[in-house]
């Protein structure tokens, strides 16, 4: 397991088992919990990242490790931080300012 957990940051996630809809198998995924929730609880809020990209106005265009992809924030979820993997990288400013403006569509408007 990851000792510590940055908000923002990229990790190899297994989401399996899932149900119905869920996205599945094991894939990259941006924590999107606060650093304080990440230091003291055994979960962690992610938003799993595709690399299917559709133009929807909940997907987040991002490039992980020179890889085109989209983080589908129809699909946040918690996970226990026994499912995470090793870290694959961090999102840039942008990526951060574009992800928190449609969470902040979709969680709070």
């Amino acid at each position: 397991m990851v000792k510590e957990i940055l908000q923002y940051e990229v990790y190899w996630i297994s989401l399996d088992p899932t149900l119905g809809s869920e996205i599945a198998k094991k894939r990259p995924c941006v924590v999107v919990s606060p650093n304080e929730l990440n230091q003291f609880l055994r979960t962690v809020i992610i938003v799993p990242i595709t690399s299917t990209i559709k133009t929807y106005p909940w997907r987040v265009d991002c490039l992980i490790a020179d890889r085109k992809g989209a983080m589908a924030t129809d699909q946040i979820k918690v996970v226990d931080k026994v499912r995470i993997g090793s870290k694959i990288s961090a999102l840039s400013k942008r990526e951060i300012a574009a992800l928190k403006e449609v969470m902040r569509k979709m969680l709070v408007d």
